[in-house]
């Protein structure tokens, strides 16, 4: 028999990337994490960026149709000095986000800092210091190879912890409302 006041949420973190895109999921029961799962997509052996993008558009409508989540936390592209990188890598943030939303996932995005303070405390912690808080915290037995399988599960993690602060979130259910949302992000020109 299942309790009717039980709060039950799923939650698919992503890395975005195109050389490996990372991916955790997180089911929260009455406010207590525990990982579903977590993995990466490697794209490497792709030349074709474009093939790369629609390899991230399906795999991401794929875990969203075997996991059910109920929301999407991305990691938001961070400003580097490689305009080339930065615009590759906001493709890809694009293409996951597009998966979410072709599904009706609501989606929310966090700064890489805002992730690592949520985490570990400290928003200039490691990949590594991130991935041991995580394995700790979530009782993980078996740590994957990238960490961008960690920064996804992280971004997840991040968002539960922040749930209880909409102050601390974007979240948009569609083009519209992300449209109306954004009004300086989307040109109609």
């Amino acid at each position: 028999m299942t309790n009717p006041n039980r709060k039950e949420k799923i939650i698919l973190g992503i890395d975005p990337g195109t050389t490996v895109m990372g991916y955790g999921l997180l089911r929260v029961v009455d406010n207590k994490p525990s990982m579903i799962a977590m993995g990466v997509l490697e794209l490497k052996k792709y030349s074709d960026h474009y093939l790369k993008l629609k390899k991230i558009f399906e795999r991401v409508v794929q875990l969203i149709d075997s996991y059910h989540p109920d929301e999407l936390a991305i990691e938001a592209p961070f400003f580097g000095k490689n305009v080339q990188s930065m615009l590759k890598l906001g493709r890809a943030q694009g293409v996951a986000m597009a998966a979410a939303l072709s599904r009706s996932i609501p989606i929310f995005e966090y700064a890489p800092l805002k992730i690592k303070q949520a985490i570990t405390g400290r928003g200039r912690a490691s990949k590594e210091q991130v991935a041991m808080f995580l394995q700790q915290y979530l009782k993980i037995e078996e740590m994957p190879k990238y960490h961008d399988a960690t920064d996804g599960l992280a971004a997840a993690l991040c968002h539960h912890f922040q749930a209880g602060n909409p102050i601390s979130q974007s979240s948009v259910k569609s083009w519209k409302e992300f449209i109306n949302k954004n009004p300086g992000r989307v040109s109609g020109k």
